[in-house]
């Protein structure tokens, strides 16, 4: 017979938590044709997802000799027939392009039905409308350089900024409104966790809720941005770009020493170091003049990759896949793109040859590494060649933000570095170490680089990054950071910028915001106020049916998004309601909970640091989520169930889903459920021993608002029920409450602790609580 208990608990969950959710809009959505077919934005999305697997940019697939990726190729005449073009501009009647896609004849039909890629009868229209109209061909949005369009004139008496007027003349297009502003509690809340990754505390609720005076909010941001919690909530995302772990990975994964670079990261945003300035001596500080060791530091950005000890390998194969790692990592990190679907072929659908990649391959190819490094050993945190050796003094001076500094002689940490003889290059055939083709010098891709920037090393290719003419690294930039305030960027896919990429929803605004970011210095915490000042930030994320169903997918964002937080934050919002979170700055990586065994399931080696998980003690348990020790084989587990990436590669958007495995995590993981019990404690002896006092301060501060009466009810319900189970069950209480390494409370009734620390834990598990609106 079900747990009656557990059910009303599993109901309270699922009754007091409310998510808003709608189906994505199908492909073919019969809408209306466009009056003006735009190349860019409404026939290019169909030739490249329909067409340029057999006529794109990879010549080798390419059939027909007819090309449709390139304005000249889908223009020229087809074959030796100099009268017959796949496309002739205003006359779709003469055009083959047009007779193949409205073939019933199997044999002519285009793309052949056996490819599964067949068009439309929308898109089938768009491309006749198109050519009728005279077929302008456009070059692809994202390798035009930016241009600052003009601000509309749009939204007066609700706009607070440009960015509202850009966001509002497109929400009156599709017939939507802006919601009204969302109430204070909610939006102290969503700026806390959007900005340093904790809720609001409840001084800080009572203090903001009283603060009517103008400007109030912006003084809030920046009073939020000057922390070191902001540093560490974007340290956060970085540390997933990067592919930032503690161990080398593959199959023995031994134990790295890298924290010194986490918190050099984490001491860049807290210094809000210019965001070119930043990259630049992460991709190439060892080449700067008379490099500093802060500077070499930061280039451990470059070695974060996977490093193999196991016996057997080929040392060359594997050096190369260290430098397309980093090739991957630029290219995803930087520009948005793809850039290692070219590696074994031309790009299927970007106009990057084979040749392209391994001309960015040379730039990072020059680093004196090894594939295989045997020295790494299963008793030292090694670090393979190139690296740098700190000392305490040295500590001192480059790491001052560091806790702990006194219990540092030295470390030794990679770096790059570059062979005083340039390593050549070669077009790698099938991308196979091996099997070596033309012989290639570094080279700037032509397609991203339409002023033909020349770049020799390393550091010049770091530094085209931030040249006006290069048409990526910006709108990548502010589209990331736009992406972690409204859940997804003007651009949704983040790692590709190219022709498979999603459109830009509000391209003008996106170019608006790059090309400010740009001139602002590359100011990082200029965009963020920009951003978390507008109107459009402020909006509430309560909606109705009627606009639900007018934009289900929330892109003209005439609501606020609401959000669930990341593993960390949601660990960290336990720990901090609780009062249990430390809030040291920096230092080693700690090792918390995390249930027995993980560790010892997957070591192939069969020794070294890292074969058993030893879990730490005192404040080691407690520490920021940032903080916890990063196996690449095993990850913490609380984080990787709330999809948390494994950091083998760069990655840019956590995928987000909703499993079983995350509730039964918040219920049971130790982290969670000592927290929930020392909430109980606090809350008891601030309500004074009164049940509902107690409940509402315990929902107040976890969710950052109150319940209402309803709710309310049904939580002491709860607590009445569970209180009488563990009455008569005395230890099964004392087991409850004594979960974790805080001693007990003392001075509350045991059933009543163990009563309302199940409480706690359950509106730990809320919606309310994971998600900020």
């Amino acid at each position: 017979m079900p747990n009656p208990t557990m059910l009303l608990r599993f109901l309270l969950i699922a009754g007091l938590s409310w998510s808003c959710s709608a189906e994505q809009p199908t492909a073919d959505m019969r809408l209306p044709l466009p009056d003006v077919v735009d190349f860019n934005f409404h026939v290019k999305p169909i030739l490249s997802d329909r067409c340029f697997k057999c006529h794109g940019p990879d010549e080798a697939k390419r059939d027909a000799g007819l090309g449709l990726h390139e304005e000249a190729a889908a223009f020229a005449a087809l074959g030796d027939a100099k009268d017959h073009f796949a496309i002739v501009p205003g006359k779709p009647e003469q055009s083959t392009l047009i007779a193949r896609i409205y073939s019933a004849d199997p044999t002519e039909a285009m793309p052949p039905p056996e490819s599964n890629l067949s068009l439309s009868e929308w898109e089938k229209a768009v491309l006749k409308k198109w050519i009728a109209q005279g077929a302008e061909w456009k070059a692809h949005w994202a390798f035009t350089p930016p241009v600052a369009p003009a601000v509309p004139a749009a939204g007066a008496g609700w706009a607070v900024n440009d960015i509202d007027r850009f966001l509002y003349e497109k929400m009156e297009e599709n017939g939507l409104a802006p919601a009204p502003m969302a109430e204070k509690s909610a939006l102290l809340r969503r700026l806390s966790f959007d900005l340093r990754g904790l809720p609001p505390t409840s001084e800080e609720l009572q203090a903001f809720e009283a603060d009517n005076r103008p400007g109030a909010w912006a003084e809030w941001a920046g009073r939020f941005l000057d922390t070191d919690d902001y540093a560490e909530r974007m340290a956060l995302d970085w540390m997933d770009l990067a592919r930032y772990a503690d161990t080398h990975g593959y199959q023995d994964d031994f134990e790295r020493t890298m924290w010194p670079w986490r918190d050099w990261v984490i001491h860049a945003f807290r210094e809000n170091m210019p965001y070119d300035k930043f990259v630049i001596w992460q991709l190439a500080g060892d080449l700067l003049p008379s490099p500093t060791k802060e500077q070499l530091l930061a280039t451990g950005f470059n070695r974060n990759h996977k490093i193999t000890a196991e016996g057997g390998v080929i040392d060359e194969e594997y050096r190369v896949e260290y430098v397309a790692d980093r090739v991957q990592t630029f290219g995803t990190a930087f520009l948005g793109l793809t850039m290692d679907c070219a590696r074994c072929h031309d790009h299927k659908y970007d106009p990057i040859s084979q040749k392209d990649y391994f001309s960015l391959f040379g730039y990072f190819n020059n680093v004196p590494e090894r594939g295989y490094v045997s020295e790494l050993n299963q008793n030292a945190r090694f670090a393979p060649e190139p690296s740098i050796t700190i000392s305490k003094e040295e500590i001192d001076n480059i790491l001052t933000f560091i806790n702990n500094k006194e219990e540092l002689e030295s470390l030794d940490l990679m770096v790059m570095a570059e062979k005083e003889e340039r390593r050549p290059t070669f077009v790698l055939k099938r991308g196979q170490y091996d099997q070596y083709g033309e012989q290639i010098s570094p080279a700037i891709p032509k397609a991203f680089n339409p002023d033909g920037v020349s770049a020799d090393n390393r550091l010049e290719l770091a530094r085209w990054l931030f040249q006006p003419g290069n048409p990526l690294t910006a709108r990548v930039a502010v589209n990331r950071i736009w992406q972690q305030f409204f859940g997804q960027g003007l651009v949704s896919t983040p790692f590709d910028f190219g022709n498979q990429g999603a459109l830009p929803t509000h391209p003008e605004l996106l170019d608006y915001l790059a090309v400010r970011f740009r001139e602002s210095g590359w100011d990082i915490q200029a965009l963020i106020r920009l951003i978390v000042e507008s109107a459009a930030y402020r909006q509430s994320a309560v909606t109705s049916p009627q606009k639900l169903a007018a934009d289900p997918g929330n892109q003209w964002l005439a609501r606020a998004p609401r959000l669930r937080l990341k593993g960390e934050m949601i660990r960290d919002q336990a720990l901090a309601s609780s009062g249990l979170l430390v809030r040291e700055v920096g230092g080693p990586s700690v090792k918390p909970y995390q249930p027995e065994g993980l560790w010892e399931e997957t070591t192939g080696g069969g020794g070294g640091s890292t074969a058993r998980y030893v879990q730490g003690e005192g404040d080691d348990l407690y520490r920021k989520s940032l903080y916890t020790f990063w196996k690449r084989t095993v990850p913490p587990p609380g984080m990787l169930i709330f999809d948390a990436p494994s950091r083998d590669l760069c990655t840019v958007e956590r995928q987000e889903t909703n499993t079983p495995l995350q509730a039964l995590l918040l219920m049971n993981d130790p982290a969670i459920v000592e927290a929930s019990q020392v909430l109980a404690a606090r809350a008891w002896r601030k309500a004074e021993g009164e049940p509902g006092a107690a409940i509402k301060w315990m929902y107040r501060t976890v969710t950052s608002s109150l319940p209402d009466a309803e709710e309310l009810e049904q939580l002491l319900q709860l607590f009445e029920q569970q209180q009488e189970v563990f009455a008569e069950a005395p230890l099964r209480a004392k087991q409850y409450v004594g979960a974790g390494a805080q001693e007990t409370a003392h001075g509350t009734p045991l059933a009543v602790h163990a009563a309302l620390a199940f409480v706690g834990n359950t509106i730990l598990n809320l919606d309310v609580a994971i998600n900020r609106g």
